[in-house]
């Protein structure tokens, strides 16, 4: 070994020692979207998604079976929670409508025909086996006169022995159902 790569690795090792053990980065794939649904837009701007404190750290929480969410430093997602259930809204209504759609900052010249803000109230992994989410969705559109909002309530059951990847595919899957009624009945 030369000196300069024993410093490269000693350098590594410090830095891995300093930083403490990594965390396990956990994803959301996206789930297969195989239906379309119509909507009254061209273009959507997915402007803001709002989560609970909770909901928007990047260590996964979940309830344990006295109500009480419990994190471990450890296990994270790997996008910040608010970013990557913005992207993925974004990407289910272009991919259920066809339309064009993008998160804000809006990427277009010509500004979009209707934007949309989702607000959870909450947004969690159950100790009864559901990962859990509820709020509003509200969808402005700049003439003012097909301005909508919408309460929403979801629940996608998970096999909690299927460890943080089966949280991950059940708020994927959440995320889709509440793009389709966004669509639905946002959108139309």
């Amino acid at each position: 070994m030369t000196f300069r790569s024993t410093a490269l690795v000693a350098a590594t090792l410090l830095t891995a020692a300093c930083g403490g053990p990594s965390a396990d980065l956990y994803p959301v794939a996206p789930p297969q979207v195989t239906d379309t649904i119509r909507i009254s837009f061209r273009t959507v701007e997915v402007r803001e998604v709002s989560l609970p404190a909770y909901a928007a750290a990047d260590e996964i929480a979940v309830e344990d079976e006295d109500g009480k969410l419990v994190t471990d430093a450890n296990v994270r997602w790997a996008d910040s929670p608010e970013r990557a259930v913005a992207l993925e809204i974004a990407r289910n209504l272009a991919r259920l409508s066809g339309a064009r759609v993008a998160s804000e900052p809006w990427p277009f010249e010509e500004l979009p025909d209707a934007r949309l803000e989702v607000r959870f109230e909450s947004l969690v992994a159950g100790a009864d086996g559901n990962f859990r989410g509820a709020g509003q969705y509200f969808v402005g559109v700049p003439d003012g006169r097909r301005e909508r909002s919408g309460l929403f309530q979801l629940a996608v059951p998970y096999d909690p022995e299927g460890g943080t990847p089966a949280l991950a595919r059940a708020r994927g899957q959440l995320v889709l159902d509440l793009s389709r009624i966004i669509a639905r009945e946002g959108l139309r």
